[in-house]
């Protein structure tokens, strides 16, 4: 099963390019078409709120109701304080990747390229343009 990071859901809601083999990755798994943390749902669902974007909210809900959404809990902050300091992770970047981990997802679906290379050795990242 794979894991999202919140970007390539933001481009699987929108028009952008990157965003169609997402989408087919997720329109094509079961139900859940995937792993997140529940982080997602701020992180995604904040920006649209604020400004009235009623399609993308539409979208970007749509997305996350197909997903199993993890809560962060002990075992996963912890996990992510080390993949942080490993990796010199943002805090909300460890925790989608530690729950992408603890999850035992098989790959953790980002495009930033930056943050997470494919060096990591917990799990397979694995970018949009290479689904």
């Amino acid at each position: 099963m794979d894991a999202f990071d919140a970007d390539v859901l933001i481009y699987a809601a929108g028009s952008q390019p990157l965003g169609g083999p997402v989408r087919a990755l997720i329109h094509d798994a079961g139900d859940p078409a995937g792993i997140g943390s529940l982080l997602l749902v701020p992180e995604l669902l904040a920006k649209p709120m604020r400004r009235g974007w009623t399609e993308e909210l539409t979208a970007l809900g749509s997305l996350l109701a197909q997903l199993d959404l993890r809560p962060v809990d002990g075992p996963t902050a912890e996990l992510a304080a080390e993949l942080g300091a490993t990796y010199s992770l943002r805090a909300l970047d460890a925790t989608h990747l530690a729950t992408a981990v603890l999850a035992g997802a098989d790959r953790f679906v980002t495009n930033n390229r930056r943050d997470f290379p494919t060096s990591i050795a917990e799990i397979s990242i694995t970018y949009p343009d290479q689904l």
